[in-house]
């Protein structure tokens, strides 16, 4: 008999499986908003229309997935074969009829959120590999889609905001950020500081401080806007790339 719940006792996971499963809610509430004529119109990322965006999530999902069956049955099944293979089952899955691409977005949904329930306690330390050839334990799987769902709803562009998006999602996210710049050197002379609290990031002695609100700081970072977002007295810069 499968499980009706999830197999892990972990209360730290089951925080993270939560917010997980609440910006697939979110992503699908804001998809479920938009008309099928407008899944032809643009998203917030160049280049992709909300079919993309939604195509993306869709097989991200399924990638995910394989990456908790890895977890579970010591069989190595890889995300995806290559980048260029993602990026050609992105650009195929927007070309999908409407009510197919929000299957998509729904079945794979379901498809990785059961995956999650029933792995077992302690396969969730075992490690599988991502996209990028980083070795992560399949708890990481969790976090990886956590991101996509809730920044990707967003670029929906369809009233989500990173103000939407829960504190504890965008503080891990900018901590990423700031991280993945800092092993790259592409902070140098750069502080990032996020207004009524301690975090900093970035160099102490920096020429140029971005400061703003949490939400603000998290959409400039992710290279989103600039909404609420200062620079001393000069221009706000352009984020160093992330991802």
């Amino acid at each position: 008999m499968v499980a009706r719940h999830d197999l892990t006792t972990d209360p730290g996971l089951q925080e993270q499986l939560l917010q997980a499963r609440r910006g697939t809610a979110f992503f699908a509430r804001k998809l479920n908003e938009l008309s099928d004529a407008e899944l032809d119109g643009d998203s917030l990322l160049p280049g992709w229309s909300r079919r993309h965006v939604v195509a993306h999530i869709g097989y991200n999902a399924r990638a995910i997935a394989r990456l908790v069956e890895w977890a579970s049955t010591g069989v190595e099944t890889p995300m995806y074969p290559s980048v260029s293979v993602r990026d050609e089952e992105i650009n195929f899955g927007a070309t999908l009829s409407p009510i197919a691409l929000r299957n998509l977005f729904d079945h794979s949904a379901v498809h990785l959120s059961v995956e999650w329930r029933d792995l077992p306690e302690d396969a969730w330390h075992h490690t599988v590999r991502t996209i990028q050839g980083r070795e992560v334990p399949a708890s990481e799987t969790v976090w990886m889609r956590t991101r996509e769902v809730w920044v990707h709803a967003v670029d929906l562009d369809n009233g989500a905001s990173f103000g939407d998006i829960p504190a504890s999602v965008l503080e891990r996210l900018l901590r990423d950020i700031t991280g993945s710049w800092a092993t790259r050197g592409a902070d140098a002379g750069l502080l990032v500081r996020v207004t009524g609290t301690n975090l900093t990031f970035g160099d102490p002695d920096a020429a140029v401080v971005v400061a703003g609100p949490l939400a603000g700081v998290v959409q400039w970072a992710t290279g989103r806007g600039t909404d609420g977002v200062t620079a001393g007295a000069g221009p706000v810069p352009a984020a160093p790339k992330w991802i």
